[in-house]
């Protein structure tokens, strides 16, 4: 067979493929909305919405989405093994000393944000972080947030999805939460200048 009649067969074998391939539907989501409901179905009963939305985004690197969910966990050590999750503290860890076992107890700058954590789920599957079994569950402790948003950003000239806050201290300083590829870690960033 000569060569201009392979690249004609593979040219006709690709333009069938990818013209099947945009002919299927979309997944649709497993479950509703994000509300206490599913937050306590996922992470126990001792969690609940703040009133702030949820934020999605590809935070591990791996192209299914993932969602950040900021809660108030009154509790956060209590239901891990129950319900499958990590109790993480990047913030402390930052500073020296991340253990959540310890300082989930350490007194806040504010008492009403007492318990504020961000819930983190990373999606699996076609489903993404709505999936029945989601590839990991983390509870974020101890960060001072008062607005959560998903941006890309840039660390060592590689570009990886953060979880970007708007800190709740004195300072109104901006800081960044992002995945290292084995564990999420802290990054300030400065002041955020209002």
């Amino acid at each position: 067979m000569p060569f201009s009649r392979v690249i004609v067969v593979a040219i006709s074998w690709l333009s069938l493929t990818f013209s099947l391939a945009a002919q299927q539907a979309p997944a649709q989501p497993a479950a509703g909305p994000i509300d206490d409901a599913f937050v306590q179905k996922e992470f126990g009963s001792n969690c609940s919405l703040i009133g702030l939305p949820a934020v999605t985004g590809d935070l591990d690197g791996d192209g299914i989405e993932d969602v950040v969910i900021p809660a108030h966990c009154t509790s956060p050590m209590m239901n891990q093994g129950d319900n499958s999750y990590a109790v993480i503290d990047p913030y402390y860890a930052y500073f020296g000393y991340g253990n959540p076992a310890i300082t989930t107890q350490f007194v806040t700058e504010d008492p009403k944000r007492r318990g504020y954590s961000l819930l983190i789920i990373h999606g699996s599957g076609p489903d993404a972080w709505r999936s029945a079994t989601p590839k990991a569950k983390f509870l974020v402790v101890n960060v001072p947030f008062k607005r959560v948003a998903v941006k890309k950003f840039e660390l060592k000239k590689k570009m990886r999805m953060a979880v970007f806050i708007e800190e709740s201290e004195a300072d109104s300083a901006v800081s960044a939460v992002f995945w290292d590829g084995k564990k999420y870690r802290y990054q300030p960033m400065g002041s955020s200048q209002e």
